[in-house]
């Protein structure tokens, strides 16, 4: 709406010639550009989101393989899939070979999952051990991915407190234009001599000049316009920290939020898996004892190593290795001289994997013990094949380490005596069964890397009143061990922060309940929450949100993008997945944690600025409302021109508000900005009012005395009386005293009280006051005497310096005005001290 209004007012003035006047609207037509390509860009990065890669796929046609493209492929097409290969369309496996796939990106679960003849796969999976065929059940728009990704696509904006306050007071505006419009010109026109004097003469260039001037007034199109520049800005700022702003307002989404729900991986962590130590199981009591850590050192490279760290070796060097095994490359480099002759690949439905040893081809002082099978698992895998009297002391330990955080695996081996124990080792195979009893070996633990920046990070932001949820799909004991190691034990239940030993933090999510009331409490009561699924983690965000609390997430999987567009502000990693990173609202480029705070202060500064901003701008409003009401009423011709009263709108809040926009302003957010704009700028505009009538009261007394109408001030008021033409009382004093005041000259003296009381204003908002805000007002104070007395400048804004009586008038005016806005600015404070002391001006 203040676009058309604007638009309608230039092209009035574009018809009446007066191409000076245009100066006003450039705020409108910068607004308009910059929003158009901010909404455009969003919208093409949206149609840009893909799921799934490009890549040719192979199908079975005519019982030939045969390579197509990806939108070639069609219902009932069998696809061939091998390890490596990302699933192109839901399907149903009709056969299979070790094939395992990552569903991590739909899920969220980390590890592999089995799939055999009749389960389901879906699109976006990819493969990571095995070979299978699958008929596809659903490609296209029908997919899982295509699914995903249409409620992905779907635009939304960033709900900005800002920028809602803007536009209630645009719907209050836009209500009071049309009425004020026609007051106005009505107003304009008699006070030029009414409708017959216009119509019949052809003079109504003047009140329509005059009623575009009072109109573009009101309008606080600057303040938009100074909102987006200020997002513009501190998304740039932010752009060269490696974070990436998708819709500018996020910023101030951030500066607003209460709450951060966090991913423990690649949020808390770095992500993969490390080895933590080896403990050897004691054959005959069960108990631990510690081999190896990262730091201890490795067997000389000379002699031969341990048969156990060959076997881990071998079972690191494994091409098919899932991240578990692969964490002990590193640490064990050196495999036996024996070949391996059987392998079962790891498998999460089985929870372990074997590898068997032929004949050693040299000798050596552990080669005998490294032949035979070995096994390699989860505890709870293993433990039925145990010695009975060992497992429940070996169980004891693991559990005790998986409640530290740790992954726990046991390593063992195929008994001498068991069954099938042979050189051909046969549960190695298709039935792939465990031997019926193992020897137990050794206990492994793997951890993950905290990040180094984590605690100091979440740190920041428990001081800053935010607080803190980390939501995993991983098991509550991990995720509960990372939370402590980033110091999270303040965020523990009340009830387990008495105990002696460390709280169990997490909540496991298996046990959320459904009613959405209990989950809000559940929410409120604990911080750390594990086996989270993606349907849980959108209502987990709606749960925090409903009960007030304005939520940001971070996420990089696809399981994640759901419950990123629900919060108020998803934040993506860099290294998520493509409709992740779509859906959110910013961008960690380096997927570091860390870069979160320099945002916060980036969103405090823009919330803070644009509400010092809002003030300003709004206190134009107001002054303009009732300056434009009351001189229509009275019928007073409006005082200044539109290109004057651009000129005043950049001296006293077009240029120093760009200015003070930039500066550091470190206060909290405090909801509730535009009730304290309005509080302040309400009365500020008041008291420019009546500056503003006063200056233009005193001229035309000064004008009635010397047309011998009136003595000079000796009743004033009657020059409220009936309309007369300014020019007539131009020419009645120049008749009778040879001197007059021109309209030139009124316009000159109310431009300089309107700058005068602007630039008073532009001080107490700017406060507390430093070098570089000072240096701002005395250059703006410059600035109106250039614009006053430059000649080009006179010409281009017609002025005229009025006589001495009217000039010093308009300066006493105007420093009586400052007076007044130093009350009203001082009655505001104390009424923040009283009600809101956080709202009070930090910098």
């Amino acid at each position: 709406m203040f676009n058309l209004v604007i638009g309608l007012c230039a092209l009035g003035i574009i018809l009446l010639g007066r191409w000076l006047d245009l100066l006003f609207s450039l705020a409108a037509l910068s607004n308009v550009i910059i929003g158009v390509i901010q909404e455009y860009s969003a919208k093409k990065k949206l149609d840009r989101i893909a799921l799934l890669n490009q890549d040719d796929i192979v199908v079975m046609r005519h019982g030939t393989p045969t390579s197509i493209g990806l939108t070639d492929a069609v219902l009932d097409d069998v696809v061939v899939l091998r390890r490596g290969d990302q699933v192109p369309a839901d399907g149903v496996v009709i056969s299979s070979q070790d094939f395992e796939v990552d569903e991590s990106l739909v899920t969220g679960e980390a590890d592999p999952v089995a799939k055999k003849v009749q389960h389901t796969v879906l699109s976006a999976t990819s493969v990571v051990s095995g070979t299978a065929l699958m008929r596809i059940t659903g490609v296209g728009h029908d997919s899982h991915a295509a699914q995903l990704t249409l409620k992905a696509r779907e635009f939304t904006t960033v709900h900005s407190e800002l920028r809602a306050g803007l536009e209630k007071v645009a719907g209050w505006i836009t209500v009071s234009l049309i009425p004020l419009i026609a007051i106005t010109l009505f107003g304009q026109v008699m006070a030029v001599g009414g409708w017959d004097q216009v119509l019949g003469h052809g003079s109504l260039e003047t009140p329509l000049i005059s009623t575009i001037a009072g109109i573009t007034t009101m309008i606080p199109q600057g303040l938009a316009l100074m909102t987006t520049i200020s997002f513009a800005m501190a998304a740039l700022s932010l752009t060269g920290k490696k974070v990436l702003i998708q819709e500018q307002p996020a910023v101030e989404i951030l500066a607003r939020v209460d709450t951060v729900c966090l991913d423990k991986t690649g949020t808390l962590t770095e992500g993969g898996i490390l080895f933590d130590a080896a403990y050897r199981i004691d054959p005959t009591s069960g108990d631990l004892t510690t081999l190896r850590t990262p730091t201890t050192s490795a067997t000389d490279s000379t002699a031969q190593p341990p048969a156990w760290q060959q076997v881990l070796a071998t079972i690191g060097a494994d091409p098919n290795a899932n991240p578990t095994a692969i964490a002990l490359r590193e640490h064990f480099t050196q495999q036996p001289d024996q070949p391996l002759t059987d392998h079962v690949v790891f498998a999460s439905e089985r929870r372990w994997s074997a590898f068997g040893f032929g004949t050693p081809t040299t000798g050596g002082p552990a080669a005998d013990e490294v032949t035979g099978g070995w096994f390699l698992g989860a505890p709870e895998a293993l433990i039925s094949q145990l010695d009975p009297t060992l497992a429940p002391v070996i169980q004891q330990h693991t559990t005790a380490l998986a409640t530290n955080g740790l992954r726990t695996m046991v390593l063992a081996r195929a008994h001498a005596g068991a069954a099938h124990a042979t050189a051909e080792h046969p549960w190695f195979g298709d039935s792939a069964d465990l031997p019926d009893r193992l020897v137990p070996e050794l206990v492994l633990t793997f951890g993950e890397n905290v990040r180094e920046d984590a605690a100091e990070t979440l740190n920041y932001f428990r001081s800053q009143g935010v607080q803190l949820k980390v939501i995993s799909g991983d098991s509550p004991h991990t995720v509960a061990a990372v939370a402590r190691a980033v110091g999270w034990e303040h965020d523990a239940p009340a009830s387990e922060r008495t105990q002696s030993t460390a709280p169990s933090l997490a909540f496991d999510a298996r046990n959320l309940p459904e009613n959405d009331a209990e989950l809000a409490g559940i929410m409120d009561e604990y911080s750390v929450f594990g086996r989270v699924s993606p349907d849980q983690k959108k209502r987990m965000v709606e749960a925090l949100r409903a009960s007030g609390h304005t939520v940001a997430m971070t996420g990089d999987g696809i399981n994640d993008a759901l419950a990123l567009k629900s919060a108020d502000l998803g934040i993506a990693m860099g290294n998520a997945a493509p409709a992740t990173k779509a859906v959110s609202r910013m961008v960690l480029l380096d997927s570091k944690f860390d870069r979160l705070p320099s945002v916060l202060a980036e969103g405090r500064k823009v919330i803070a600025n644009v509400e010092r901003l809002a003030h300003l701008f709004l206190a134009k409003t107001a002054y303009a409302f009732g300056f434009v009401l009351i001189f229509s009423l009275l019928f007073w011709q409006y005082p200044l021109l539109p290109r004057q009263a651009s000129t005043a709108d950049a001296l006293f809040i077009g240029i120093a508000s760009f200015l003070l926009a930039l500066m550091p302003n470190p206060r909290r957010y405090v909801p509730g900005f535009l009730h304290r704009a309005l509080r302040f700028a309400i009365p500020s505009g008041a008291v420019i009012v009546l500056a503003l009538v006063a200056i233009n009261l005193v001229g035309r007394c000064y004008a009635r005395s010397f047309a011998g109408e009136l003595p000079f001030f000796d009743d004033p008021l009657d020059a409220l009386g009936s309309p007369a033409s300014w020019d007539g009382y131009v020419a009645a004093a120049e008749h009778v005293a040879g001197a007059a005041l021109t309209m030139e000259q009124l316009q000159t003296a109310t431009m300089i009280t309107l700058t005068l009381t602007g630039l008073w204003l532009l001080n107490v908002i700017s406060r507390p006051l430093n070098w570089q805000k000072i240096g701002i007002l005395a250059i703006m104070y410059a600035g109106l005497v250039l614009v006053v007395a430059v000649p080009f400048s006179q010409w281009y804004h017609q002025f005229i310096l009025p006589p001495t009586p009217i000039l010093l008038a308009s300066i006493g005016i105007a420093v009586a005005g400052s007076l007044g806005l130093e009350l009203v600015y001082r009655v505001h404070n104390r009424w923040l001290c009283t009600h809101q002391p956080e709202a009070l001006p930090a910098g």
